[in-house]
């Protein structure tokens, strides 16, 4: 697997290539993940990084000039593992990976799987790497599609990805498999909901909305703050748990706002612990603004058993289904008023717990995913 990120650092992404490598690996396959020096190594699955760079320590999502070098590097290092480790298949994440993949696979003479989990061009625009007017945008847009182009298959992890692929991007629809992201179901369940809240602090009656994830505008977590103060003011009963990074700006924010008294800051939150401070919960919130790009934490939320309110668009529609709670797109107030509503109506939360948690199971386990992309892999092998 090819990882152009600096892998693992808690976040949705990595969450999808860590549990992939390692559904895959209890399947009996042979996994190795090439990736930056930057990151924590995951049981179960091996790493091989690139040279340490002292000047580069970037773990938040989102573009940088220090990439091109970076890739560079990360290229050499996929080439000198690829002579031990002699692959089969190449499966990359990421356009860049996408990118670095296509040579190998000409000097390697083995297929590409290309993991897309979402635009580059329209990563780079949320994040404000660019304008929409600015030329740097067409060139994105032109690599982009010359990326999406080298790779002999393209797995997407949201239906609404293949059909901005088909559609937008022009690729052969028979080159493009949706396979939605997974949870590991073992890992993220219900854990002692009164164990979380004593580490936490937080009393045991109190109404707990919580948010898991990173801290950035595309994210919806300026609105998710706007939705708190609205909140605040009918229902202050109703506290918050956000856990993410980079959060200084936003408890910043919150104290000019006056709410940072019903908010609980954990700061970054690692993979092992999340489950059990998910777990402190009543009801879980994800008002990310993308309306293409994946929406992993919704995996976990569901998996621990919590009740999610979302905006409702084909992405989140697709993982939640009926169970999920859907409001419309970038309304903070109803979205606060969905959330006092919802938290303190038992009917609805005690057996939406139990469904979500079932979803998870029956429809979104990795035990799942993993065969299906097993398929992907060897059709790939064999048509070659």
């Amino acid at each position: 697997m090819i990882a152009p990120t600096p892998y693992f650092a808690d976040r949705g992404c990595h969450v999808r290539i860590y549990e992939e490598a390692r559904a895959l690996t209890k399947l009996g396959h042979e996994v190795c993940i090439v990736t930056y020096h930057l990151g924590r190594d995951m049981p179960g699955v091996r790493v091989v990084r690139t040279p340490h760079i002292p000047w580069y320590s970037k773990l938040e999502a989102g573009p940088s000039w220090h990439k091109p070098y970076l890739d560079i590097l990360l290229l050499w290092k996929c080439l000198a593992e690829a002579r031990s480790f002699r692959p089969h298949l190449l499966h990359a994440h990421l356009h860049e990976g996408a990118l670095i993949g296509s040579v190998l696979k000409n000097l390697l003479h083995i297929p590409l799987l290309f993991d897309y989990q979402g635009s580059l061009s329209g990563e780079s625009l949320n994040h404000g790497f660019f304008r929409a007017a600015s030329p740097l945008m067409k060139i994105f847009k032109v690599l982009e599609r010359f990326i999406d182009l080298q790779a002999d298959h393209i797995i997407t992890s949201s239906d609404k990805g293949g059909q901005e692929l088909i559609h937008d991007w022009n690729i052969t629809p028979g080159k493009v498999t949706g396979l939605i992201d997974g949870v590991d179901t073992e890992i993220f369940r219900p854990c002692n909901r009164s164990e979380a809240r004593r580490e936490l602090g937080i009393p045991e009656d109190v109404k707990l909305v919580v948010y898991l994830g990173l801290f950035n505008r595309y994210q919806g977590v300026d609105l998710l703050l706007d939705t708190i103060f609205l909140v605040k003011v009918k229902a202050p009963d109703v506290r918050f748990l956000l856990m993410g990074f980079p959060d200084e700006e936003y408890r910043r924010k919150a104290t000019d706002m006056g709410i940072n008294d019903v908010i609980t800051f954990t700061g970054r939150v690692s993979y092992d612990r999340a489950p059990q401070f998910l777990s402190a919960g009543d009801l879980a919130v994800s008002p990310k603004l993308s309306q293409t790009e994946a929406n992993g934490k919704l995996f976990n939320y569901i998996a621990c058993g919590l009740p999610t309110i979302v905006f409702d668009n084909q992405v989140n529609r697709e993982i939640l289904g009926g169970d999920g709670i859907y409001v419309e797109h970038g309304n903070t107030s109803l979205l606060a008023d969905t959330i006092i509503s919802t938290i303190h109506n038992s009917d609805i939360m005690i057996p939406l717990s139990g469904q979500v948690r079932e979803r998870a199971i029956r429809i979104h386990s990795w035990d799942t995913r993993s065969r299906q992309l097993v398929s992907v892999y060897r059709t790939l092998l064999t048509s070659q």
